[in-house]
């Protein structure tokens, strides 16, 4: 199965994916401060809070990010719109 991340970027603490998804566009995930920003197909950002490591590795590497994303963060942890 062909991996849904079109391109990775790692830059010092941040790791940052382009997503080709059908609700997902782009994500940032801050290794020190456990913040992940997403931004949706719509143009929408919203920041996550406290995500592990271990998560967003989970979601980088699953078959589906956006439904991975939709059970295991967006409803999981605590957020505000950007």
């Amino acid at each position: 199965q062909k991996m849904a991340i079109k391109k990775e970027i790692i830059e010092g603490t941040k790791i940052f994916n382009e997503i080709d998804s059908s609700n997902l566009k782009k994500t940032e995930y801050d290794t020190a401060t456990k913040k992940v920003i997403v931004e949706f197909k719509n143009g929408t950002r919203y920041e996550y809070s406290d995500v592990p490591h271990k998560t967003y590795t989970q979601f980088r590497m699953s078959e589906s990010q956006g439904k991975f994303f939709n059970s295991n963060i967006g409803r999981t942890f605590k957020y505000v719109k950007l």
